[in-house]
């Protein structure tokens, strides 16, 4: 082993320390373990020594000597075997004890002893007694305990359970049949709920498996150990020493062999490192040696004296001499370690080093750093970037990056941003600068497989935007729409096809191809390049969209959540604002599509501006306005050149022109009217667009049939009449007047009025138009005659033949009415005297009652009878209990009662007497009406509060 390195990973500690010299006695036996360490001596006591080897305390366990002791992980108990007094002949002084360190009883003032929680006889009939050469304690479950001793005779007595309250059980091993060789070494190897007991003999190495019953049996090797040379590693391999090698072994037997040669007086396990006291066979000396198994190295070599007890604890190798000097070895802290390889440069043992004790990853990045650092100073590149790559994810990568910046070293950054992107720490930088190598070193493969992937799928490992924006960049716009299609960043895509591309069908057929959302998204961020390039394919995706594929079956069927989902059109108007034609012919096919949209209100203001408005603009007239415009100037130039114009065919096609621009004006607003109509149907409360913004649009282009109907339609006839007016439309006027003024239609009489008072104001002769205005003001009753001469005299231009036939009308019909005035009064005027004089009789004259039948039941008249002053006489039986009043007279007077409580009410009905003054023709006769009947002058303040 003279190859392997030797350093100096361990050092002294605590030099010149040894037993206390409270123990006198030789020491037979030590145990490490929960912060202490328990030495037994052979004159039979225990002493626990602390981290400064001084002594805790000591106790009396054996009258005799101790031979074996161990402490428990588990519970700070410590399991002894020693030499007692022999109480008889037949029994056995050899016995183990359990010792409960945690309560210890005081026996007098200077002596301190753990209770002794039970003490058994090793030896009885049945296990005959023989010199214990080897003891070994497992903790299955607390308190379960496997004890195992081995014998000189080649037998290992088991003892298993619950000691402390001895409910035990005993069984014995046998190594081999008929040999009685020396158990030299045991050790418990424990996998779930299998248990395996390793046993050394100096001749054979056995395995019993202890979960068998019985003990199943297996010999692994021919070969064994002495006392001393046996140990168990922390994966529980037997370890043995013997002078030619060490050997591990493993349940299915041999397993690693390491050469070390020379007589192995101790063989242990510490962290991982094999410890073995090596005695030279020339010299005779010992040496300790401590061995790093999986760097292949030594990590500590030192002689020592004459040992006699290798332990440890407190994360220290404690070596116990002869002469009770105490040797203690701690392990130098990971830096220190390091620094002495760094030192040397052996980089490579440094990095195993750290893998193979498990240190944490930023200090193994931090190792190979420095092992980067060396290579790259010693130019040995793509060596320095093998190790700087094993440092992602710990070292920030803009330290590798900035060495290799320089472009003779572009492969290895290369290399290094690729594992960058494979581990997923890439940011958009270093994808930015990866795909900058890509092209710089046009290494189109590797940009595929980079960008496509081998197989095509799997997640995307950089960030989209970013290698999109930089293979556009250097023109990799396939590679660019590879990376959008599989990231589903279909606006990304579309962007590369319109913009750098041009391929505007392709475009269309991939939006065709996506879901509605997306579709609709896409739609809306490239529609305008869409509907400038594919008008007409663009309009009809957007139909597909918006009408749920244009099946109305569906479209009825489908629920209102659905209907939520599917997008309105009014979102996409944006999208024409340059191509106002096609925006109207997308939305006249879906409103022919589509009968009930939520949108239907929004959609009929668009179409009704756009039907409206005389400013239209049409891209396809302005693309050839541009081109004859263009054409016009160059041979206008040329024209000029050979001498002569061509002027007259130019202004016939300027003339042309126009005269389509006023055909399609023509042709909107017919179509806007037509809309005004058929979305506010006289079934219609409300319309189905904005009455107030369709009247702006009307009368900002003085669309005049528009506005004629939506006043007609909100009731608004003056301002009707006022555009006939505007119009000087007189005959448009009158039949207007005729339509709207007809009281029995619901019209408005007062137009009439309104009409004669326009031409009188006229200034101009208009007798044709008075007299027929004339003729309605009479037969409605519109005007008395007197406002009527008033309001005509202040035309100079009409004379009085205008108005003489309908003044003789108007004489003759009040002469009328004046004459049956005058016989009304009169008639009157007697009715009242007569009711005068009849007063006066009753207040002044007697009356006398000749009647001899009563009104009712026509018999004789007998006593008690009963008069009433209306000359009706009744029985008194046949009146009943009412008979304050006339039975025949009661109706009438009831009648009469009843109307005039009626009238007192309506003196008090204010509302109702305005209601009938606005609704008569002659106001006047309302009023006349209310004081001929008592109502107004009669009428009482009804008392406020109560009083």
């Amino acid at each position: 082993m003279y190859q392997w390195r030797k350093f100096e990973f361990f050092e002294e500690k605590a030099a010149g320390r040894g037993v206390p010299g409270e123990i006198a006695s030789r020491v037979s036996c030590c145990s490490g373990g929960r912060g202490r360490v328990a030495v037994g001596c052979d004159d039979g006591t225990v002493g626990l020594l602390d981290r400064g080897f001084r002594l805790s305390y000591g106790f009396q366990a054996y009258a005799s000597s101790v031979l074996f002791l161990q402490q428990l992980k588990q519970r700070n108990v410590l399991i002894t075997v020693g030499d007692d007094d022999q109480p008889s002949s037949l029994s056995s002084a050899i016995c183990l004890k359990v010792f409960d360190l945690d309560k210890v009883q005081e026996e007098g003032s200077s002596t301190t002893s753990p209770f002794c929680v039970q003490i058994l006889r090793i030896f009885t009939k049945q296990f005959p007694q023989a010199k214990i050469t080897s003891f070994v304690v497992l903790e299955e479950a607390p308190p379960i305990l496997l004890i195992a001793i081995g014998l000189d005779n080649g037998s290992i007595y088991c003892i298993k359970g619950d000691i402390a309250r001895e409910r035990i059980t005993r069984f014995m091993l046998q190594v081999e049949d008929g040999t009685s060789l020396p158990i030299t070494g045991l050790g418990f190897r424990v996998e779930g709920q299998a248990h395996q007991l390793f046993a050394v003999t100096p001749s054979s190495i056995t395995l019993f498996s202890l979960h068998d019953h019985p003990p199943r049996r297996q010999t692994l090797d021919q070969i064994g150990c002495e006392t001393n040379a046996v140990a168990m590693s922390d994966r529980m391999d037997l370890i043995i020493g013997r002078p030619e090698a060490v050997y591990f072994y493993e349940i299915d037997g041999r397993g690693p062999c390491w050469a070390f040669d020379g007589e192995k007086k101790f063989v242990g396990w510490f962290r991982g490192y094999l410890l073995c006291i090596i005695e030279d066979q020339r010299s005779r000396k010992n040496t300790l040696n401590v061995y790093d198994l999986k760097n292949r190295l030594i990590a500590h070599s030192m002689p020592v004296g004459d040992v006699s007890h290798l332990v440890s604890e407190w994360g220290y190798i404690i070596l116990i001499m002869s002469d009770k000097k105490i040797l203690c070895i701690g392990e130098k802290d990971m830096e220190s370690k390091l620094d002495m390889l760094f030192k040397k440069n052996l980089y490579t043992v440094a990095i195993n080093l750290v893998q193979s004790q498990q240190a944490d990853p930023a200090s193994t990045a931090e190792v190979l750093r420095k092992y980067g650092d060396h290579l790259y100073g010693k130019q040995e590149y793509d060596e320095a970037m093998s190790q700087y790559i094993h440092t992602i994810g710990h070292l920030e990568p803009s330290y590798v990056i900035q060495k290799f910046l320089d472009a003779k070293r572009i492969y290895n950054l290369t290399n290094y941003l690729e594992k960058l992107h494979d581990r997923g720490l890439a940011s958009k930088d270093h994808t930015t600068l990866l795909l900058n190598c890509y092209t710089k070193l046009k290494d189109v493969e590797k940009l595929n497989h980079f960008i496509k992937d081998e197989d095509g799928v799997g997640e995307i490992k950089f960030d989209v935007e970013t290698a999109i924006r930089v293979c556009r960049a250097a023109g990799y716009h396939e590679h660019a729409m590879f990376v959008a299609k599989k990231a589903g960043r279909h606006e990304l895509y579309l962007k590369i096809l319109l913009e750098d591309l041009g391929r505007y069908d392709e475009a269309l057929q991939y939006i065709s191809s996506l879901e509605a959302n997306q579709a609709g998204l896409t739609v809306k961020e490239y529609g305008k390049i869409l509907v400038e390039h594919r008008p007409a394919e663009t309009v009809e995706i957007l139909l597909r969209l918006c009408t749920d594929g244009g099946d109305p079956m569906t479209r009825r069927g489908s629920n209102s959540m659905h209907l939520l989902m599917i997008p309105s059109p009014m979102d996409f108007v944006n999208i024409f604002v340059h191509s106002p034609k096609h925006l109207m012919e997308f939305l006249e096919n879906y409103t022919k599509a589509v009968k009930d949209s939520p949108a239907q209100t929004e959609i009929h203001n668009t179409l009704l501006e756009l039907y409206i408005s005389k400013d239209l603009s049409f891209p396809s007239m302005s693309q050839e306005n541009g081109f004859e415009e263009q054409n016009s100037k160059e041979r206008k130039g040329k024209e000029v050149a050979n001498g002569y114009k061509s002027g007259p065919r130019e202004k016939g096609n300027l003339g042309k022109e126009d005269m389509n621009v006023a055909k399609d004006i023509v042709d909107r607003q017919r179509k806007g009217l037509a809309l005004l109509k058929s979305a506010w149907t006289s079934e219609m409360d409300d319309p189905l667009y904005d009455v107030d913004l369709a009247l702006i649009i009307c009368n900002a282009n003085a669309f005049k049939d528009g506005l004629l109907f939506l006043y007609e339609k909100l009731k608004l006839f003056k301002e009707v009449i006022s555009c006939y007016k505007q119009a000087h439309d007189h005959e448009g006027l009158i039949a207007c007047c005729k339509k709207l003024g007809d009281s029995s239609q619901g019209g408005d009489p007062s137009l009439w009025g309104d009409l004669l008072k326009y031409f009188s104001e006229l200034g101009e002769d208009c007798s044709k138009e008075v007299k027929e205005v004339l003729t309605y003001i009479e037969k409605e009753d519109v005007l008395p005659p007197i406002v009527v001469l008033e309001t005509l005299s202040k035309n100079p231009c009409l004379t009085l033949s205008v108005v003489k036939d309908y003044i003789a009308r108007k004489l003759e019909q009040e002469s009328k009415l004046i004459e049956e005035d005058r016989k009304s009064i009169d008639k009157y005027q007697d009715e009242t005297e007569l009711m005068k004089r009849e007063i006066e009789d009753l207040k002044t004259n007697a009356k006398v009652f000749q009647l001899s039948k009563c009104t009712t039941c026509t018999f004789t008249l007998d006593l008690p009878a009963v008069h009433f002053m209306c000359m009706h006489s009744f029985h008194l039986r046949c009146l009943g209990d009412n008979e304050k009043e006339c039975p025949e007279c009661a109706p009438e007077y009831r009648s009469v009662m009843e109307a005039k409580q009626k009238l007192e009410h309506n003196a008090r009905d204010h509302d109702l007497f305005f209601r009938q003054l606005r609704g008569s023709k002659d106001g006047f006769s309302v009023v006349a009406d209310y004081f001929s009947k008592g109502i107004v002058s009669k009428t009482a303040i009804p008392p406020e509060n109560g009083r």
